[in-house]
């Protein structure tokens, strides 16, 4: 079949993420492709063959000046889509992705001017999980940086202006889905707002780990070279020049532990996210928000009324499906049989899925949010209808003065009930109660039981 544009190439992939979702999710493909992966290989290569050639033992490589580690540096910071495609050429006959990424950087170097004997020190001591380990930190440090803190920094920022825009606007709370003590909205975005920012700081806070220490961790061919190098100490620099912390203890591979914690972190955000989305979708329902419109847009193939939360939903839909990855990849990620087995592989290429999915419902979140338009008279209404929960500040206020059973009292009178504000006015005139006290329960209203809400609204993580 011949494959005349983009659309069509979209309309044959098998994941929606690099078919229907490609112009939302895309933006992570540079990351997380196999073409990102193989960049990042031949970064780690490269890196470490300029360390070698830079250390006074390896006496054997000359160290480089300032041009020709750049010569040899363009070559990961150009790397392109058709270099990628050259070392899978080179893959079908290695049957090994990491050895043809150093076959291919020796042709390269060797065009550059570099002898036989100095090209034998790429991957010099290096296992291939040595390099690999390293390359999906670097991916990892990248996204996390580049795409997922800041399209969490954009939600969590909405939920707090929301907190503040709305901290005033009452709201009927419901609790086990009945009518409960009012809030505000602006309170109810502050508290998904708290949430995500206590997530996303320990997000930030996940240390990314790589390790440089051969065959099984234990430096054994690089000491059978070279014994007098201090290699641990070597690893360690060469690590942390690549931006990530320096793991001294592991096996064939680094255990992945912290990719576990990295994952773990996405999913809890990604389970806060997934409540946001079902109560917007609930508060919709019940009319508190309606949605903006948008030119063109149907809501139902049959019913020309209907406007769905269809981003609420899409965004649940997809911070499940990055949940489930992310647990998978934090339950399986951090075992392997001995000093390495190999299942560990397949699964590391489908990281990508997990925070393409979960960057695709960050993004129908915030688009859903941003439809919103509060009714304030829908609000209002519900407010008025719910004079019940008054209940809870008049039993409370009699237990101050002493009067007698004042919650068995309340109970008799609103239990299952659907109370008039005249009712709660003429149980609360008959109170024996302070004059100052009783003028301020009956000029109490559902609406203005809100508490300190506006309040702790305004003054979410500052």
């Amino acid at each position: 079949m011949s494959l005349t544009n983009i659309d069509e190439v979209a309309l044959l992939a098998l994941s929606p993420l690099d078919g229907r979702y490609r112009s939302k999710a895309g933006q992570l493909a540079p990351i997380f492709s196999e073409c990102g992966l193989i960049q990042r290989r031949v970064l780690v290569e490269i890196e470490w063959f300029i360390a070698l050639a830079a250390h006074p033992d390896v006496s054997e490589l000359t160290p480089l000046d300032e041009a020709g580690c750049a010569a040899l540096r363009q070559l990961a910071s150009q790397f392109t889509v058709q270099d990628a495609a050259a070392i899978k050429r080179i893959e079908r006959t290695t049957n090994h992705d990491v050895k043809a990424v150093e076959y291919w950087l020796k042709d390269c170097m060797r065009a550059q001017g570099f002898s036989a004997q100095a090209t034998e020190f790429v991957h010099f001591a290096l296992t291939s999980e040595d390099v690999n380990n390293l390359a999906y930190a670097l991916m990892l440090k990248d996204a996390r940086a580049q795409l997922l803190l800041p399209a969490l920094d954009q939600l969590i920022a909405w939920l707090k202006n929301a907190a503040g825009l709305y901290a005033d606007v009452s709201m009927l709370s419901r609790t086990h889905g009945q009518t409960a003590s009012p809030t505000t909205l602006g309170k109810e975005f502050a508290n998904v707002a708290h949430r995500l920012h206590r997530q996303r700081a320990q997000l930030a806070q996940v240390e990314l780990l790589g390790k440089c220490a051969g065959a099984v961790g234990n430096y054994n061919a690089h000491v059978a070279a070279y014994p007098s190098v201090d290699w641990p100490q070597f690893a360690a620099r060469f690590v942390q020049s690549l931006g990530l912390q320096h793991n001294p203890m592991t096996t064939q591979i680094e255990p992945h532990d912290f990719i576990a914690e990295l994952c773990d972190a996405h999913a809890r955000i990604s389970t806060i996210s997934i409540d946001l989305a079902r109560d917007m979708w609930g508060y919709i329902s019940l009319g508190y928000f309606s949605q903006k419109l948008k030119a063109g847009e149907v809501g139902s193939s049959t019913m020309p009324h209907k406007v769905n939360p269809i981003d609420f939903e899409n965004a649940e839909g997809n911070f499940g499906l990055a949940h489930a990855l992310f647990t998978h990849f934090s339950a399986k990620l951090p075992i392997s049989r001995w000093q390495r087995d190999l299942s560990d592989s397949t699964v590391l290429r489908s990281l990508g899925s997990g925070f393409g999915y979960f960057y695709l419902a960050l993004d129908a979140l915030l688009r859903g949010l941003n439809k919103l338009q509060v009714n304030p008279d829908k609000l209002a209404t519900d407010l008025d209808g719910a004079q019940e929960v008054l209940a809870e500040a008049i039993q409370t206020v009699m237990r101050r003065f002493g009067l007698p059973e004042p919650y068995e009292q309340l109970k008799a009178l609103s239990r299952g009930a659907r109370l008039s504000a005249a009712d709660i006015q003429n149980f609360v005139t008959q109170l024996a109660l302070p004059d100052q006290a009783k003028t301020a329960l009956l000029a109490l209203t559902p609406a203005r039981y809100v508490g300190l809400a506006a309040s702790l609204a305004r003054g979410v993580d500052g």
